[in-house]
C-alpha cells in the first residue's frame, strides 16, 4: 500500500450562490472543528458557490482528498465536483457515513424524550432536497428512514422532496403529533426557504431538528471517520 505523506483533506459543500460568504464561514469554521481533532491531517472548508474558494483551497493544499459534505452520492457530487477534482480522489459523501445513522437514532431518541413522546405514538418527517436529474438523493433518503422505522418503530413515516416528488407539502399534511428530521447538510436556501414554506403550507406545527452542520457530533463522526480512511491509505 503506497504511504500518504502530508495527508489534507478538503471538505467540500454546496454552498449557496445567494448568500455565499456565510455558507463559506460555516463550513470554514466545520473544517477547523475537525481540524483540531485531528492532529497532523490539515483540514479545510471550501463552497462550490463562493467564487474562486475551491481552487484556492486545493492550492494551498496541494492535493487534498476531497471529502463531500452532501447527503448524496448524486449530481453534484459526480458531475459539479467530478468535474473540478481534476484527479484528486473524491471520499463517500457525509450522508453516506456508516455512523451517521446510530448518531441520528441517539439525536431522535433523546428529542422524543424532551418532547414527553413515545415513537409509537409519532409520525417522523424526513425532509429532504431530491433532484429532477438523479434518483440519489431520494434513495439516500428513503433508505435512512426505513431504517429509523425499523430501529426506532414510529407510529410511521414519510420522506418528502423539495424538488421532486412526493413533495414535502403534500406528504407533511395531517401527520398528528410529528417530528420533522431535515436531511439537509447546510443552514442554506432549502432549509432556510423551501422547507419552512412547505411545512408552513399545509400547519405542520412539530419540531423541526437543525441541519447537520449544527449537531454537535457531525465534527467527531467525520473526523473519526477520515482517520479511519486514510489509515486505510496508509498515512502515517
Amino acid at each position: 500500500m503506497a504511504q500518504v505523506t502530508n495527508p489534507s483533506v478538503l471538505l467540500v459543500a454546496h454552498g449557496s450562490p445567494s448568500d455565499p460568504d456565510t455558507q463559506e464561514a460555516a463550513l470554514t469554521a466545520l473544517a477547523n472543528r475537525v481540524d483540531s481533532t485531528l492532529p497532523g491531517i490539515r483540514i479545510r472548508g471550501a463552497t462550490l458557490a463562493a467564487p474562486g474558494c475551491f481552487e484556492t483551497a486545493v492550492a494551498e493544499l496541494g492535493a487534498p482528498l476531497l471529502y463531500p459534505f452532501f447527503m448524496a452520492d448524486g449530481y453534484f457530487v459526480h458531475r459539479i465536483l467530478g468535474a473540478k477534482a481534476h484527479g484528486l480522489s473524491v471520499l463517500s459523501p457525509f450522508g453516506h457515513e456508516p455512523a451517521l445513522t446510530a448518531l441520528i437514532e441517539a439525536t431522535l431518541i433523546a428529542k422524543l424524550a424532551n418532547e414527553g413522546w413515545k415513537s409509537s405514538d409519532t409520525t417522523l418527517l424526513v425532509a429532504a432536497h431530491g433532484s429532477a436529474v438523479s434518483q440519489k438523493n431520494a434513495e439516500t433518503t428513503e433508505a435512512l428512514t426505513a431504517r429509523l422505522q425499523k430501529s426506532l418503530g414510529f407510529r410511521k413515516t414519510r420522506s418528502g422532496f423539495v424538488e421532486q416528488e412526493p413533495f414535502l407539502g403534500d406528504v407533511a399534511r395531517d401527520l398528528g403529533q410529528a417530528l420533522c428530521l431535515p436531511f439537509f447538510a447546510l443552514r442554506a436556501g432549502h432549509y432556510i426557504d423551501d422547507v419552512p414554506e412547505a411545512l408552513a403550507s399545509c400547519d405542520f406545527s412539530g419540531p423541526v431538528l437543525p441541519p447537520f452542520i449544527e449537531w454537535s457530533a457531525t465534527p467527531t463522526l467525520i473526523a473519526q471517520s477520515l482517520s479511519d480512511q486514510l489509515l486505510q491509505k496508509g498515512a502515517p
